[in-house]
């Protein structure tokens, strides 16, 4: 098998663009090459993961499935001390639970040794420091360190010198819809406006709309911001006639009153309130400005 092939079977597309031209492609050999089953009772959880709640119903209901359909989805461990025969839990511990509740005494395993793991680990950090990925590129290396190394995300940001909360935030990016996710594959939209579409996942129908709302009117960022205050602000009232009309930059009134003072008016909502724009081009210009409103006050 060519190391394109194994790429693009062992992590789907996109992600080869991860990883240096000379790194090991046999690492990233399909699961389905690379799995074992192991005795759960040889498998130990990994005290250092992040993830250190399990949701008892959610953890229920995967046992539940794995009862009428097995383990979809190998765990990942890696060896313990030689001779100890044990292997402790780098990936997939949600799995390894539900497994022994559902009574199974095996579950199909993926063995990785430390270096491999380094060695990925290290590739996956170096290449989400390149200028040239894409925010979606960046969000998948990401959510791998995350998901299947069990990195925290305040080691990933420790690692990239940026802070926890850029980080979290570029991950969240994997979970936009698809037609957003192709839009910012595109540059129809931006970062910026990929995060405002996810804070408007609550609400139903809301994320498409506003990513066509984005599109065709050109929308910017901050434009995108007003529309989902005006939708929170609406709640629950949300029908897009109110939401615009909340969101609406121009009215008769503002016209009017541009037209008096010769110089763009705009109403700008907010989720409390709002405020009124006056815009100027120069400092003449808003020295006039001045001047007509403390007429117009006197």
């Amino acid at each position: 098998m060519c190391a394109k092939q194994i790429k693009q079977r062992g992590l789907g597309r996109g992600f080869d663009v991860l990883l240096p031209k000379n790194f090991d492609d046999s690492l990233l050999l399909d699961a389905s090459e690379r799995i074992r089953k192991i005795k759960l009772d040889s498998i130990i959880p990994n005290a250092a993961q992040p993830r250190s709640h399990f949701n008892p119903k959610d953890t229920e209901e995967l046992a539940a499935s794995i009862k009428r359909h097995g383990v979809l989805q190998p765990i990942i461990v890696t060896p313990q001390e030689e001779g100890t025969g044990k292997y402790k839990i780098v990936a997939g511990e949600r799995r390894w639970r539900a497994a022994k509740q559902a009574g199974l005494s095996e579950i199909p395993t993926i063995v990785r040794s430390l270096k491999d793991l380094e060695r990925l680990e290290i590739a996956l950090v170096e290449n989400v420091q390149r200028v040239d990925l894409s925010p979606l590129e960046q969000a998948d290396a990401i959510e791998m360190l995350h998901r299947q190394l069990s990195v925290s995300y305040e080691n990933i940001a420790t690692r990239l010198g940026k802070a926890s909360s850029t980080v979290v935030n570029t991950a969240r990016l994997v979970h936009l819809p698809e037609d957003a996710k192709q839009a910012l594959r595109n540059e129809q939209i931006t970062e910026g406006h990929a995060r405002q579409i996810l804070s408007v996942k609550d609400y139903s129908g809301k994320q498409s709309e506003l990513l066509n709302l984005i599109i065709k009117n050109g929308w910017s960022v901050r434009q995108a911001e007003r529309f989902v205050a005006a939708l929170k602000d609406s709640a629950p009232d949300t029908k897009s006639e109110v939401v615009s009309r909340k969101i609406r930059s121009e009215t008769p009134e503002t016209k009017l009153l541009g037209k008096r003072l010769k110089a763009p008016v705009a109403i700008r909502f907010m989720a409390h309130g709002g405020k009124l724009e006056i815009s100027f081009k120069s400092a003449t210009e808003l020295e006039r400005l001045l001047r007509d409103l403390n007429k117009g006050l006197s």
